[in-house]
């Protein structure tokens, strides 16, 4: 119950802040009668939705609509209530000083137009891109190429290519035709293999099903398809009704990579054989600091040298962070997912790359090295909790692998 006022004391602070911006600039009485009505329509709608949300379905369209809404509305006002309330400071102190100088123009100045029109701008522009993030920016999918040099990679591997995806989150899907789209620019890299780092439902196996003839159509290159699981497909984030119920939907999601001609490694590795040279591609199941550590390393890698060649594929990055980076056996190359960017962020390529999830997670998008071993950290191809996904797109990747040493 006091989370529940809390909430609404919280909503009641933005709603005044935000009638008063409106207020200065606007004098009609029906637009506010609109503003009013569907704001409360919007907030009955909202707390409807959290009250009663299942926690043994899991998310659903509705709930994941209900956090683009909650998003949609109250951080914009939020940005107008911080810039209002600063200027309430202000006005205080003003008004301090005019009534120990007897002014007898009233304690508090009236409001400034100009500060409720900037308020106004800056917080149209969370509100316009969460409703683009909405609207389009979860579909818009990106082909990121990035080239990496080995100087000990097998010579039959040098100019190997890599498709990674990572993140399908199936349950979230909407649109029949964007995910066919981007089945299609997949096919279209034409790459060596294909590797997906986990994550291929939200919580239920089920999901799956409507996509499985979509996924399937992934073309088998010519070195193969190959999986992993990530911490959404344990199903650790909804009631059960019993242990076994929950083991059936696991069998149930691992079945899936098979149903779509994914090989799924479990904490084991395959090699790749081309001109009587080799590769390793190591699979491990989830590891991470925060979503548990059935992942096993060592075990994946058994008889495995050091100076084999090895491609590590690991659901969560902090892995690497932790783990992975510092391991003897030498690891070359780490692809993880995970973060999805947070499905928020600013990136423009050789000026600024920055989301939230940054102060989280040291690797959360893109490439990272130390000490020549790698790691890249997919954006995602779905999304998860919000709908929508604003400047960190949803991302295919392409990788190409090089034997020598990257020219400067």
């Amino acid at each position: 119950m006091i989370r529940w006022i809390v909430f609404l004391v919280f909503v009641i602070v933005l709603e005044i802040y935000a009638f008063q911006a409106f207020k200065t600039l606007i004098k009609s009485k029906w637009f506010f009668v609109f503003y009013y009505v569907t704001s409360a329509i919007a907030l009955a709608y909202i707390i409807y939705q959290l009250y009663y949300f299942d926690r043994s379905v899991g998310q659903t369209p509705k709930t994941m609509m209900t956090m683009g809404l909650l998003l949609l509305l109250y951080v914009p006002k939020l940005l107008l209530t911080i810039i209002l309330f600063g200027e309430d400071i202000i006005r205080v102190f003003v008004g301090l000083f005019s009534l120990v100088n007897s002014n007898s123009e009233g304690f508090l100045p009236e409001r400034r137009k100009f500060v409720s029109q900037i308020a106004l701008g800056i917080a149209a522009i969370p509100f316009t891109s969460f409703l683009y993030g909405i609207t389009f920016g979860k579909y818009n999918f990106k082909v990121i190429k990035q080239t990496l040099f080995f100087p000990d990679l097998p010579e039959a591997f040098d100019g190997t290519t890599i498709t990674h995806i990572s993140d399908v989150h199936s349950g979230s899907f909407d649109d029949a035709e964007k995910i066919q789209y981007a089945i299609n620019l997949i096919n279209e890299q034409n790459s060596d293999m294909v590797l997906f780092t986990g994550d291929i439902v939200n919580t239920h196996a089920t999901e799956m099903d409507p996509w499985i003839d979509t996924f399937k159509g992934i073309h088998n290159p010519k070195f193969g398809k190959f999986s992993i699981l990530g911490n959404h497909d344990y199903g650790e984030y909804i009631d059960w009704k019993s242990q076994t119920e929950k083991q059936v939907n696991f069998e149930g999601i691992k079945a899936i990579h098979d149903k779509i001609d994914f090989k799924l490694l479990l904490n084991e590795h395959v090699k790749i054989k081309k001109d009587n040279q080799e590769l390793a591609i190591v699979g491990v199941e989830n590891w991470g600091r925060k979503f548990g550590e059935r992942g096993d390393l060592n075990l994946a890698s058994k008889g495995l040298k050091k100076e084999d060649f090895k491609i590590v594929m690991s659901h969560d990055p902090s892995h690497w962070d932790e783990k992975i980076q510092h391991d003897e056996n030498h690891y070359h190359l780490t692809l993880s997912g995970h973060t999805h960017g947070l499905q928020f962020g600013i990136e423009i390529p050789g000026w600024v790359k920055w989301s939230p999830v940054q102060y989280v997670y040291k690797q959360w998008a893109g490439l990272y090295e130390n000490a020549g071993r790698y790691i890249y950290v997919n954006r995602g191809f779905g999304f998860h909790a919000y709908p929508g996904r604003v400047g960190i797109m949803p991302e295919i990747t392409v990788i190409e692998l090089k034997k020598g040493e990257k020219v400067a």
